[in-house]
């Protein structure tokens, strides 16, 4: 496995500026940015895709510093009943996944997305209780009529170009658990995996050792996410877990991201990568900050410290004494 980070904490540096902070930082691996959620602070799609020479001197200046492109990302909402969103979404992800086949980037990182309940809706709709039962009728319009075509086509566009899809487990969009995931994949092809992020399992009461377990046996993970949650049990007695308190809101949120071992402990997180091992994954550990008390400085540093203490980097030595 490979320490690396998603850079787009980093947006405020040049290019350069980032890879060698990456570098001096002990990092392996860098996840870019191309548009979307996550902007493309790093990354100038339109100009590499048209530039043979251009995406050279990017790759140079990566590789030169002793570093690889873990995956490009692109969160977006594909499926948005705002179309006009949702197309931009789409042309970005096309854009990037092109741009990730001409590259030798491994994965291309986005979200599910979440349409509407029905074709005359005009927001996302996110349902999450199977009763009163039009809102399972909702969810299965949804699936049926917008997901699964979507990323069966995605999926194909994927495979020509010799790269894997990232689905993030992501609370507000369809693919947000194992299951979820595993349903996508089955129904769109293999091409679809998840980009694991504990953070976002452990406040839905999934235990993120169980889910690496349950994807890794399927080869469904594409990339990894290093993110912590602290789940506060008293405000979650006020609030419950479905909190739709700002994230600024830390002294009364049931739930807050927090850097790497600020959630949960060293041992657990030991454990996170101990299963990926086991099952199977041997990419990039990809920080991301989203601390609301921490500096993203201080919140990067100690999220290197923690996961340098338990990385597993080397392959595992024959078994001699068995």
């Amino acid at each position: 496995m490979k320490l690396g980070v998603f850079t787009v904490l980093f947006s405020d540096k040049s290019f350069e500026e980032m890879l060698d902070h990456a570098k001096e930082s002990g990092l392996k691996a860098v996840e870019i940015g191309t548009g979307g959620y996550p902007g493309n602070a790093h990354c100038d799609v339109d100009a590499l895709l048209e530039s043979e020479e251009k995406r050279k001197e990017y790759l140079a200046k990566v590789e030169d510093r002793g570093l690889t492109i873990s995956a490009f990302s692109c969160h977006g909402n594909p499926i948005s009943p705002d179309k006009a969103f949702a197309d931009q979404c789409h042309e970005t992800f096309v854009k990037t996944v092109k741009l990730a086949g001409l590259m030798g980037v491994p994965v291309v990182n986005t979200f599910s997305g979440t349409p509407g309940g029905s074709e005359q809706d005009t927001a996302p709709n996110w349902p999450v209780t199977p009763w009163p039962p039009e809102y399972s009728d909702i969810l299965e319009w949804q699936w049926t009529e917008k997901l699964i075509p979507y990323w069966k086509e995605q999926a194909k566009l994927a495979e020509e170009n010799g790269v894997k899809i990232g689905l993030e487990l992501h609370a507000g969009f369809l693919v947000h658990t194992p299951y979820t995931m595993l349903k996508l994949r089955e129904a769109a092809g293999e091409a679809i995996g998840a980009n694991l992020d504990p953070s976002h399992l452990w406040w839905q009461g999934i235990d993120p050792v169980a889910a690496i377990k349950i994807l890794g046996k399927e080869n469904a993970i594409h990339h990894f996410h290093a993110k912590d949650t602290y789940i506060d049990q008293e405000n979650v007695n006020m609030y419950g877990l479905t909190d739709m308190q700002n994230y600024a809101a830390v002294q009364t949120r049931a739930w807050s991201f927090r850097s790497v071992g600020y959630g949960h402990s060293i041992k657990e997180w030991s454990d996170i990568i101990s299963a990926l091992r086991t099952f199977g994954y041997d990419h990039a550990v990809s920080i991301e900050h989203e601390d609301p008390i921490m500096s993203i400085d201080e919140g990067f540093r100690q999220a290197v410290k923690n996961l340098k203490s338990v990385l597993i980097e080397e392959q595992p030595a024959d078994m001699w004494w068995a």
